[in-house]
């Protein structure tokens, strides 16, 4: 399956991505909302790198091992989800208070 290759390999690149992106970040916040992001990205890597298994490979060991990568992405991309969610509005408003004390100092 093409198309899950593909989605595999963005997948771990958005991946890179948002860590690359994380640790490059001075806002505290900005790191847990990029942690989160980067969370969903990691999950459907594993996710769909345990489906593309399943594809290649018929065997009942190949089934158990993607079954559990792919409840390990899944789980990964709620628990990105959620930390998503939350700190996506803590976020913007820091953002914000940072764009206005930086246009203040230029003045």
């Amino acid at each position: 399956m093409q198309v899950l290759v593909i989605l595999t390999i963005f997948s771990l690149s958005f991946y890179v991505f948002y860590i690359i992106k994380r640790f490059r970040s001075k806002l505290p916040l900005e790191k847990k909302f990029l942690n989160g992001k980067s969370s969903m990205a990691l999950g459907l890597f594993i996710s769909t790198f345990g489906l593309n298994q399943i594809f290649l490979y018929q065997t009942t060991f190949t089934y158990i091992i993607a079954a559990i990568f792919m409840l390990t992405g899944l789980s990964s991309i709620y628990g990105g989800w959620k930390v998503y969610q939350h700190y996506l509005p803590l976020y913007l408003q820091e953002f914000e208070d940072n764009r206005r004390t930086n246009s203040r100092g230029q003045s």
